[in-house]
């Protein structure tokens, strides 16, 4: 019987010893499955679930910096274990040239059905930094007031900041008078050099206000992709989540899987230290509500 996802927190867990045992018996029967031959219709089943579970792989880490996040005494998960590291190693600003780009997954090797259709897109000459938005930039951003400043929010975000008391990106603590952040090996100093992580789309927008530029759109990041170093962020674009020119949702089960989420949601393109190998493409369309912020959320900058 399928249960309601706003149901879900409410089912009693099983015990551990029961959990490995139903994983054992899943592993064995998959395994027994695959050694004996599988249909093409079964095989792209099987491969999309392999995709899926590796996208949960990186939302448990960040689920488990999430629920250890709350806690005051800032437990050690690992000794040297850093999630949301970084250093920025670009400067400047990348200049891409008016033009009609093709837009979407090629159709080599596995993609979601959200990378599709291809397609084009007619882009004006633009100016994308090299760089991601750093911690220093960020307090910048916060001792000039960005926080208690409506002006460079949005009307929701504001809303948000004001009811939610927002001061800082998720994580950070200002403890005499010096900044520091929550990692999974502890409280450590923020590092002006590092790359910012754990900020909402209210609070990319709002930053990218305040410098006086703006978010690029996703079309303009696959655009710029080539010529950029990414892969320690995600990172906001100003793209609301929709469906591509000759979108069509799949059949069955899977149908439900990316087009139903096409609502309310902005994208973000590259990836971040935290998601596997195989999610690092161009064409990956990742997508959160703009008020999240517990996965290893960046931005980088256009000019207006």
């Amino acid at each position: 019987k399928r249960v309601l996802r706003a149901d879900r927190g409410n089912m009693t867990r099983p015990t551990v010893s029961e959990v490995y045992a139903y994983r054992q018996h899943v592993d064995s029967e998959m395994i027994k499955l695959i050694e004996e031959g599988v249909s093409s219709n079964v095989e792209e089943l099987l491969v999309l679930g392999l995709n899926h579970e590796q996208q949960h792989q990186e939302l448990l880490i960040t689920d488990l910096k999430y629920i250890l996040g709350h806690n005051p005494l800032f437990p050690i998960y690992k000794q040297g274990f850093r999630l949301s590291s970084g250093l920025n190693e670009d400067s400047g600003w990348e200049t891409i040239p008016e033009g009609i780009y093709l837009i979407g997954h090629d159709g080599d090797g596995f993609s979601y059905d959200n990378e599709y259709d291809r397609h084009r897109v007619f882009l004006e000459e633009f100016q994308i930094s090299r760089q991601l938005v750093t911690c220093g930039e960020w307090i910048e951003f916060i001792e000039d007031g960005g926080y208690d400043s409506f002006n460079h929010w949005l009307d929701e975000g504001w809303t948000w900041v004001q009811e939610n008391g927002i001061k800082a990106p998720l994580y950070w603590h200002k403890i005499d008078g010096q900044w520091f952040q929550y990692t999974l090996s502890g409280l450590i100093p923020v590092n002006p050099n590092e790359i910012v992580c754990h900020v909402s789309f209210f609070e990319a927008s709002a930053f990218a206000e305040w410098k006086g530029m703006r978010l690029p759109t996703e079309f303009e990041w696959e655009a710029a992709s080539q010529e950029l170093h990414w892969g320690q962020r995600w990172e906001w674009t100003n793209s609301a989540y929709l469906p591509y020119p000759g979108y069509n949702k799949p059949e069955g089960a899977v149908g439900e899987y990316n087009g139903k989420f096409m609502i309310n949601q902005m994208v973000l393109r590259g990836a971040a230290t935290s998601t596997a190998e195989g999610h690092s493409r161009s064409t990956y369309r990742n997508f959160f509500h703009t008020h999240l912020r517990w996965q290893c959320t960046g931005l980088r900058l256009v000019k207006r």
